[in-house]
């Protein structure tokens, strides 16, 4: 037996640390693509476990990949280089709203959406709503700084961070931020740490915002002829004052996928639908609808529906929610993007996705938080066809390139992880790559915090085969 791998079971009870080959397997892979087995996995009920776990890691130089649900679609737990999964999701799932303060504090473990559930007892809410909130832990979150829907008018988790405790690669607990709106003291480390992948330090604590839920909300859905005229609309909409709390967008393919998924009478005959939610007091919602209305009847819409009531309105996002399991049964495998390009240049980003799905003769959809650019344009392959499975790699690469050249990002809302590291330099540059190697190192001087994330390793692609 490993001298690590003994020290680590002589400080953990019995039954914690969990090196069976089926357990291993259990924790080889996440939602994205790729399989890599853990030398053991630790099932960790405490902070104090982290620290000692970590610090017990950099001493023999063993790489701890950290773990919520295994949601995550770029590879983020992934133990590509074996050694520990850090499994957070046992930690005693733990949420304190102080609704005077309008912040709330959780545990990793806690599920997204129990947070909003639990904030709106007290008629507020925790605004970020990624589809996964329903399965993916906050701690996941905050490691990929996660977005969703209401990205658009609310920011993402980052803009609702004020706090966190975390442990260090070398073992030792620290506090970041506070419990205050304003907090300038020195370098602001809880945003740093917020999105980096779990590959500084490991949260074991969170203090979020929250804000007092929104007297009333109004949906539309709004169908087009043409998918850039769909993509010109957004823009329309976004530059004339209002600013919705949600704006999705979903193509022919997505719309005809759910209706034979879970029929609801969504407009399969239409090249686009864009969803558009408003919140806020109830008379200002009806000047924002009208004016709305009147943007995309400009537009020449071709069919402008307003629901009756709230249960319409609740299937009509049901349907948007279930564009992911619909489209999985078009084909067996789904590679899942999240290329981000500024609102104004969407409409250029769908022509050059077109452009894509024909040089390469794959199935492409899109749908996503159009609001602000983070579409997810989806490929619909199968696994099993090496062929196909090279052209889909190509196609990922210039959905990349053409979202760089659009003035773009490389993700909205999924993180680098593995899936997306050898593309960094594409749209950060050599230098901008080295200064984040270089903070890196500054704090986890060993590598051993959730090492081969971000960083592209010498020669390393993107592979979407199992050769």
């Amino acid at each position: 037996m490993n001298k690590w791998l003994k020290a680590l079971e002589d400080c953990l009870e019995k039954g914690r640390v969990l090196t069976e080959v089926a357990d291993l397997y259990s924790y080889s892979f996440d939602a994205s693509f790729g399989e890599h087995l853990p030398e053991a996995v630790v099932q960790v009920k405490d902070k104090y476990e982290v620290a000692r776990i970590l610090k017990l890691a950099n001493e023999y130089g063993v790489p701890v990949y950290p773990r919520g649900a295994g949601t995550c679609l770029s590879g983020g737990p992934l133990p590509v280089h074996g050694g520990i999964v850090l499994d957070l999701s046992k930690l005693p799932a733990r949420i304190d709203v102080r609704p005077d303060d309008l912040t709330v504090t959780v545990s990793p473990s806690v599920r997204t959406g129990d947070i909003n559930k639990e904030a709106e007892k007290h008629g507020l809410m925790y605004a970020p709503d990624p589809s996964s909130a329903h399965v993916a832990t906050i701690g996941g979150n905050l490691a990929e700084n996660s977005g969703g829907p209401r990205g658009l008018k609310y920011g993402v988790t980052k803009d609702h961070v004020l706090g966190l405790e975390i442990v260090t690669p070398e073992g030792e607990l620290i506090r970041t931020g506070g419990q205050t709106i304003k907090n300038v003291t020195g370098y602001d480390l809880t945003k740093l740490i917020v999105g980096s992948e779990g590959t500084l330090a490991v949260i074991v604590e969170a203090t979020l915002k929250l804000m007092p839920k929104p007297p009333a909300v109004r949906t539309m859905m709004v169908a087009f002829n043409e998918v850039r005229t769909a993509g010109e609309a957004i823009s329309r909409t976004l530059t004339s004052g209002v600013l919705p709390s949600k704006l999705e967008f979903m193509d022919q393919a997505c719309v005809v996928a759910v209706e034979q998924f879970q029929p609801i009478g969504l407009p399969v005959d239409a090249a686009a639908i864009i969803l558009v939610e408003l919140d806020g007091p109830e008379e200002a919602l009806k000047v924002e609808q009208e004016k709305i209305e009147a943007i995309m009847k400009d537009m020449n819409a071709k069919d402008i529906i307003i629901p009756e009531s709230d249960e319409e309105a609740a299937k009509l996002w049901h349907a948007r929610k279930q564009v992911s399991p619909a489209i999985a049964k078009i084909k067996p495998t789904k590679v899942s993007e999240d290329a981000t390009v500024p609102r104004s240049k969407i409409p250029d980003f769908m022509d050059r996705l077109q452009v894509i799905k024909e040089k390469y003769d794959l199935e492409v959809v899109a749908f996503g938080h159009a609001g602000d650019g983070n579409l997810h344009p989806n490929i619909l392959c199968d696994q099993r066809d090496a062929d196909e499975m090279k052209r889909a790699e190509l196609a990922v690469e210039e959905m990349f390139e053409a979202a760089i050249e659009l003035g773009g990002t490389l993700s909205g809302e999924h993180g680098i992880g593995t899936m997306k590291a050898p593309f960094m330099e594409m749209e950060l540059g050599d230098v901008g790559v080295d200064m984040m190697r270089r903070i890196k190192q500054v704090w986890d001087p060993n590598n051993i915090l959730n090492p081969g994330k971000i960083f592209a390793e010498k020669g390393q692609k993107l592979v979407l085969r199992n050769d």
